[in-house]
């Protein structure tokens, strides 16, 4: 006869079995979110809203999904520099003209920003395969420009836009001439066990310590940790030490891996910085440090200017007037 503890084991089993099977399902439903909860997946606003000088861009894949995008420009004759923004993983990139709003105001640059494949109106559904495909497709777009300088584009990416933006650099040393780094993550696979505390058990990357026996059916695993040692290219790492959804710790991770071997690394922290708002939570100085990064890594090399300030090398502090390295 089956004991009672049997069953309730059988029982918890079953469970843990079922749950397993839904991630795998819908595993894409929890790394991707098109549709923030209430809203459609139409943009509530454009960039004329905004009164912003702005086209919309049509792509094509290289596999053959039609995707949206809008360049806008800080003037009509604005060349440069130029903003390839890669967004974070919830709604779509209307959600985002506010900010874009103030960094054309902040650091005078043209922005071009993309819907992925499943966001906005562009066709398709998620996946990290094909989102690397919809950015590269970007960039060709943006290289293959006229009325822009094409050797001042910088990939901007903030949380997932980070990882998409890791790679698509990495790929490109001579389209993009620097990464710019806010809040990104260094896997999926190591995101699982601080989203669902439960399956770190199960599944991991680089910096976790679980068994990781189930890696193998994660289809997005965005393993930024490796990739990014391998970018050429100055990198910005901008980080909200008041993170609630990326542990800092990830930033200060990437850093390291990326500092081992590419001396054009700046890592910078916003103590009142959160997952989203570090831009503003940041104020003067997350926008002064973007320009002396640009002033130093793409601006000076064509003899112009934005800025009078003199970029530091390294570490830099935002709340001393050091510089330190990151606690690893």
């Amino acid at each position: 006869m089956v004991s009672y503890m049997s069953l309730v084991m059988y029982g918890v089993g079953g469970i843990v079995v079922a749950g397993m099977a839904l991630l795998v399902v819908f595993q894409e439903k929890l790394v991707y979110v098109p549709v923030l909860p209430g809203l459609t997946k139409s943009y509530p606003i454009t960039p004329a809203r905004l009164r912003m000088i702005y086209e919309d861009v049509w792509l094509t894949s290289s596999d053959g999904l039609r995707l949206h995008s809008w360049f806008i420009k800080f003037s009509p004759d604005c060349t440069g520099p130029t903003i390839l923004f890669f967004q974070e993983n919830a709604g779509n990139i209307a959600h985002r003209l506010e900010m874009v709003r103030i960094m054309l105001q902040k650091l005078q640059c043209n922005i071009f920003m993309l819907s992925y494949r499943g966001y906005g109106a562009s066709d398709g559904y998620p996946s990290q395969q094909g989102i690397i495909r919809d950015a590269q497709a970007a960039l060709d777009h943006l290289s293959q420009r006229t009325d822009i300088d094409t050797s001042q584009i910088v990939v901007f990416g903030r949380s997932l836009g980070g990882a998409v933006g890791v790679v698509v650099t990495k790929n490109n040393p001579d389209k993009v001439a620097a990464l710019i780094l806010e809040n990104t993550f260094t896997s999926i696979l190591d995101m699982a066990g601080v989203l669902l505390p439960f399956l770190k058990w199960f599944i991991g990357g680089s910096i976790s310590k679980g068994p990781k026996i189930l890696n193998f059916v994660v289809r997005s695993p965005w393993n930024t940790l490796d990739t990014v040692g391998e970018v050429k290219q100055p990198i910005l790492f901008l980080s909200g030490l008041r993170d609630e959804m990326v542990p800092p710790l990830h930033m200060q991770m990437l850093y390291a891996k990326a500092a081992a071997r590419n001396k054009g690394c700046t890592f910078v922290d916003f103590p009142n910085g959160m997952h989203m708002d570090t831009w503003l939570a940041g104020g003067d100085l997350y926008w002064k440090t973007v320009q002396s990064f640009l002033q130093k890594n793409v601006i000076q090399n064509n003899g112009m200017s934005l800025t009078n300030l003199q970029p530091r090398n390294g570490i830099l502090n935002s709340n001393s007037d050091g510089i330190r390295k990151p606690n690893l």
